[in-house]
């Protein structure tokens, strides 16, 4: 058996200023892997964010937790569970989650790769960048970003979903970019805006339950309009951020590269599908105030799924 050390939020917490863009693609490359082997099974994923991407050190290789994750049975009709910066846009509208709206998932946390900070992070997770996501609005690009992967970054957040790569173009495109920078790391840098520490954020950042109503078709915002929307925020580095839904407590174990359930969960879980891999390893807290305390819900269950395995892509 094996265990986890961290989660990608800690890591690039404590590890950013020391990674290369080598080790950036890496991380990157490892998730786009992980996530080929969910959907591979059709399984999707519904809930991807920094806090549930977890690293082994013995294996210097990076996995995906909570799979097959439906969020509480007590949710009203026509809501959304997960953490809003990483929700596709037509989730977001109502419409159902997809293998692209995965895709959307990983396009956010390709960018918390780049930067080092989740994405809007200096922003409510509110009605009001809801709206602007579904606007088109993302967040604002690094500077020194390797061309090829800020355009395939910028394909995975496309507001619409056909838009978007599926897993096996993705898969390949990341496998080129990390074997194309494997030698070189300074071919075809884009030298772009500049994001600065920020020491003043103390947010707490879990997946919730969040219910939109009448709000637009999902759309990409123009260039002007995203420099305009930027322009109105201060999008810096925080320093002390806490830990994505404490998972920093939660690191599991896996056998074999397979992920098993968490014996530390006091919460059943509900699957949506038989087709669906259920893999919960942490206590759902749902964040359901403004002051950002949190309770357990008890309305959670679980099915027995044959287990995914998630292995190395050579």
């Amino acid at each position: 058996m094996e265990q986890l050390d961290t989660n990608l939020r800690n890591y690039l917490k404590q590890n950013y200023n020391k990674l290369t863009w080598n080790d950036k693609i890496k991380i990157a490359y490892d998730i786009i892997v992980a996530l080929y082997y969910v959907h591979k099974e059709e399984s999707i994923h519904r809930d991807l964010h920094s806090g549930n991407i977890l690293y082994s050190q013995n294996n210097d290789y990076w996995y995906i937790s909570d799979l097959g994750f439906c969020g509480p049975v007590n949710k009203p009709l026509g809501a959304v569970y997960g953490n809003l910066p990483y929700i596709a846009p037509e989730v977001i509208i109502g419409k159902e989650y997809s293998y692209a709206s995965d895709i959307y998932g990983i396009g956010m946390l390709m960018w918390e790769i780049s930067s080092g900070q989740p994405p809007f992070t200096n922003l409510d997770y509110d009605y009001n960048l809801a709206m602007n996501i579904v606007d088109g609005m993302r967040p604002m690009i690094v500077s020194e970003i390797p061309l090829e992967y800020k355009e395939l970054m910028e394909q995975c957040w496309n507001a619409y979903p056909k838009e978007r790569p599926d897993i096996k173009i993705l898969k390949n495109k990341i496998d080129y970019i990390k074997k194309s920078y494997y030698h070189n790391e300074t071919k075809n840098i884009v030298k772009d805006n500049i994001i600065k520490p920020n020491t003043d954020s103390n947010k707490i950042y879990t997946s919730q339950v969040y219910e939109f109503k009448n709000f637009p078709e999902p759309r990409n915002a123009a260039e002007e309009e995203q420099k305009e929307f930027h322009s109105r925020y201060s999008f810096n580095i925080p320093e002390n951020i806490d830990d994505f839904n404490n998972s920093g407590k939660i690191i599991e174990l896996y056998k074999e590269l397979n992920l098993n359930n968490a014996n530390n969960s006091n919460n059943d879980i509900q699957i949506d599908s038989e087709r669906e891999t259920m893999q919960q390893i942490k206590k759902i807290n749902i964040k359901i105030n403004d002051d950002e305390d949190a309770y357990d819900d008890a309305n959670l269950h679980s099915e027995e799924q044959d287990e995914l395995q998630i292995s190395e892509f050579d």
